[in-house]
């Protein structure tokens, strides 16, 4: 994460805590809100966390290339079977 990345979800935590403080002066100490505020010092402990030693990034995955014949297949096979997914309802399947 680039420093920018992480001024950016400092920024974003700071405008949560002033949504969490609008809630707690308009309903007061409630549950909810105290869960609120526990779940917001708990983003900023995890944003210094990172911040102070930041995750290695995974390496590229190898991507797994599927060969497609461009044979034609055997549409007997596929006789009878539903139409789900394409806005047709059960109707018989022509060649």
């Amino acid at each position: 994460m680039t420093q920018s990345e992480i001024a950016e979800l400092r920024y974003a935590v700071g405008q949560l805590r002033q949504c969490v403080n609008s809630l707690r002066s308009h309903y007061g100490d409630a549950g909810m809100i105290r869960r609120l505020e526990n779940d917001l010092e708990r983003l900023v402990i995890d944003t210094d966390e990172f911040e102070q030693t930041p995750l290695q990034e995974p390496p590229a995955a190898k991507q797994e290339t599927i060969y497609v014949p461009d044979a034609k297949h055997d549409e007997a096979a596929w006789m009878g079977a539903q139409d789900e997914g394409l806005g047709f309802h059960s109707r018989p399947r022509t060649k």
